[in-house]
């Protein structure tokens, strides 16, 4: 008798599962009906039913995050017995529905709800997450500068030293496929805090290491726990902007990651050359950064991931209250470490090949970040190689390519202005195509930059230095006009995957932007500076349709996403 109760009990709980699993599809078609296609739209409802779409909205995607519904797919056909619930005890009865004791937001005025922080939080949140981007993206070239004293302590060639900045760049295409999705299960700080510290013991190690082999590896590995702000910073901005203003917000990341390659050269070359410093320093003082961002991370970001946020609030009430029932929608399941990998961390690479969007806007990327590498061959050997600068003076053209970002970055926010309206007039709903606007700028302009800095820079005897210099910027502009719009596009088009999205793209980026230096100083040898930047000219000429394509069909594809919110 005892055995057919306990047959009928595990039949009930199977049913159970069934029942919940197949309950997934049904909310999250709720989900959509309500809020259509912006989960920010939920927000501006202001009665109890806008109430109940956020915990409908954050159960549903808490649960998309960590796969739940085909883990209770699988539990539900397992064929392995029922375990037993031991000390002779039978399976207790059913409880009743979870949902009255998962906690949401308090409507849409919830100070918790990241969206409603004061402007100074939300700053000093921005600020902490873009100085660990601005680390780890000079720490990636600030480097390239004591190639030369490296070289010859260690006797190795140009391509081995050059090594030293692509391997860092690889840690930056392999890191974020594990950073990405983690921080979407245990948060932006969570993930942050550990990466940042892990970069900072191998940026010093670099700096002490006594052969060659051990600072190639621990600038892979520099590389690897650095690039978790990469995909972290941008995922925090979106968790504490909503998408009128977050356009904005990003502009301070992008001046990070760009940035930091512009201004990295030419402190590192000032570096290099200082007989009390040297070729080490350029190591040490990327950890110097690091630490600063880590100081800044530790105490003054607080977390910004909406599920996480949620499970503080219900572990603050079972606390509170006594009721071990009380739950936030993230914690419902606990994930192992197989799960992890064969749900999570393969997301980032099943996107990259299975979302045409994110194939394609990543493959431009890739590209115009590969040359922010390339040039840090090309310029020295222009101005230094041609007009015979020297080391240092050779790296500040820089500067003009970093006024082109900074120019570039107040065209994208101008642009903004016609989002937000185009949003209004779409009863306040995102069209992320219209992000695309500033890329048709960046794409002419990068093209014209890069015929003009190498034509001009070939012909040092005939064409002042000021030339070249002054082509530099266009590329600066194009850079930022390109890069920034397709960040902000991916967000968009990736709300609540955003993380595993960047991940995919600082994957397919990073990888090009590892791989060019390795041939940038052949290829402007042999090549001749004016022709190898007409090839490249040539190439950044073909991809300037891309954004107009996807002005016109980038939502037709977008529909046929199951990634896509």
């Amino acid at each position: 008798m005892e055995t057919h109760n306990s047959s009928d009990q595990s039949s009930n709980i199977n049913m159970k599962y069934e029942l919940d699993a197949n309950s997934e599809d049904q909310e999250h078609n709720k989900v959509e009906q309500f809020t259509g296609q912006d989960l920010e739209s939920q927000v501006d409802i202001n009665d109890t039913q806008g109430s109940l779409a956020s915990e409908c909205v954050s159960r549903a995607m808490s649960r998309r995050m960590a796969g739940v519904e085909d883990l209770y797919r699988e539990a539900s056909n397992s064929k392995e017995p029922m375990p037993k619930m031991g000390g002779g005890k039978d399976y207790p009865p059913m409880l009743p529905d979870r949902d009255p004791y998962a906690v949401g937001y308090d409507g849409p005025d919830d100070p918790q709800f990241p969206h409603n922080w004061s402007l100074t939080k939300k700053f000093i949140t921005s600020g902490s997450v873009a100085l660990c981007a601005l680390a780890a993206s000079m720490g990636s070239a600030m480097f390239s500068q004591g190639s030369m004293e490296m070289m010859k302590e260690y006797h190795v060639g140009s391509v081995v030293a050059a090594l030293g900045t692509s391997l860092f760049v690889f840690g930056f295409a392999a890191g974020p496929v594990i950073w990405g999705p983690l921080s979407e299960l245990y948060g932006r700080k969570t993930v942050l805090l550990p990466s940042v510290f892990i970069y900072i013991c191998f940026s010093f190690a670099v700096g002490a290491a006594k052969d060659i082999q051990t600072i190639m590896i621990c600038r892979f590995f520099a590389g690897f726990s650095g690039a978790a702000a990469l995909v972290v910073a941008p995922a925090a901005m979106s968790d504490i902007f909503a998408p009128a203003v977050r356009g904005k917000a990003i502009t301070v990341f992008a001046m990070a990651v760009f940035g930091g390659p512009m201004l990295a050269p030419i402190l590192g070359g000032f570096i290099a050359k200082n007989p009390g410093l040297g070729w080490r320093w350029t190591s040490y003082f990327s950890g110097l950064i690091g630490a600063v961002a880590l100081i800044a991370v530790t105490f003054f970001m607080d977390e910004t991931h909406n599920g996480l946020i949620l499970v503080r609030k219900a572990e603050i009430l079972r606390r509170r209250t006594g009721n071990w029932g009380i739950h936030a929608p993230h914690e419902e399941v606990s994930l192992s470490i197989r799960e992890i990998a064969e749900k999570n961390i393969t997301r980032p690479i099943v996107m990259l090949v299975q979302e045409p969007i994110l194939l394609l806007v990543s493959l431009y990327n890739a590209f115009i970040y590969g040359l922010l590498y390339l040039f840090l061959t090309a310029v020295p050997l222009i101005f230094a190689g041609e007009y015979h600068f020297r080391q240092g003076i050779s790296e500040l053209p820089y500067l003009s390519m970093l006024i082109g970002v900074f120019i570039g970055g107040g065209l994208s926010v101008y642009l903004e202005r016609r989002f937000v309206k185009t949003m209004k007039k779409n009863n306040g709903k995102v069209v992320p195509e219209e992000r695309l606007i500033p890329m048709m700028f960046g794409a002419v302009s990068y093209t014209i930059g890069l015929f003009w800095l190498g034509w001009t820079g070939a012909y040092a005897k005939h064409v002042h230095w000021i030339v070249p210099t002054i082509g530099a910027a266009p590329i600066g502009m194009g850079l930022i006009l390109l890069f920034l719009p397709s960040l902000n596009y991916i967000i968009d088009c990736y709300l609540f995957f955003a993380a595993s999205a960047l991940a995919g793209n600082t994957f397919l980026r990073s990888a090009f932007g590892a791989a060019f230096p390795l041939f940038a100083k052949q290829m402007f040898t042999n090549m001749g500076i004016q022709w190898a930047s007409t090839l490249l000219g040539c190439l950044s000429l073909i991809m300037v349709p891309v954004p107009f394509l996807f002005y016109k069909y980038g939502k037709t594809i977008r529909a046929k996403s199951k990634f896509a919110f």
